[in-house]
C-alpha cells in the first residue's frame, strides 16, 4: 500500500484536511493521527507502508508541542513499543 492508498482509506481521521491538501500530508501528521486515532491494524499498515524504522524516527522525533499531540497513554505505549520493535 502506499501513502496515498493509506490517506485515502483512512480519510475519515482526516476529516479536518481539505481534499486537495490530502496529498501533501506529512509523515509527522500520518503518524500521529494513525497512531491517536487509529486501530492496531491502521498501524500494523502505517509500519507496512513507511517501514518500522520511519515510524520510530518520526514518533521520536516529535519534541515540545509535538509531542503533546499525542495522547498520554498514546505516546507512552508506542514508545515502548516502538523501542523494542523498530
Amino acid at each position: 500500500m502506499t501513502r496515498q492508498q493509506m490517506i485515502a482509506k483512512h480519510a475519515p481521521l482526516f476529516w479536518y484536511t481539505p481534499e486537495e491538501k490530502k496529498q501533501d500530508i506529512s509523515d509527522s501528521l500520518l503518524v500521529e493521527t494513525i497512531l491517536n486515532e487509529g486501530t492496531l491494524d491502521d498501524y500494523r499498515e502505517l509500519v507496512d507502508t513507511l517501514g518500522g524504522k520511519r515510524v520510530a524516527e518520526v514518533f521520536f522525533s516529535a519534541k515540545g508541542r509535538q509531542r503533546d499531540n499525542y495522547y498520554p497513554e498514546i505516546y507512552h505505549f508506542f514508545s515502548l513499543v516502538l523501542k523494542k520493535y523498530a
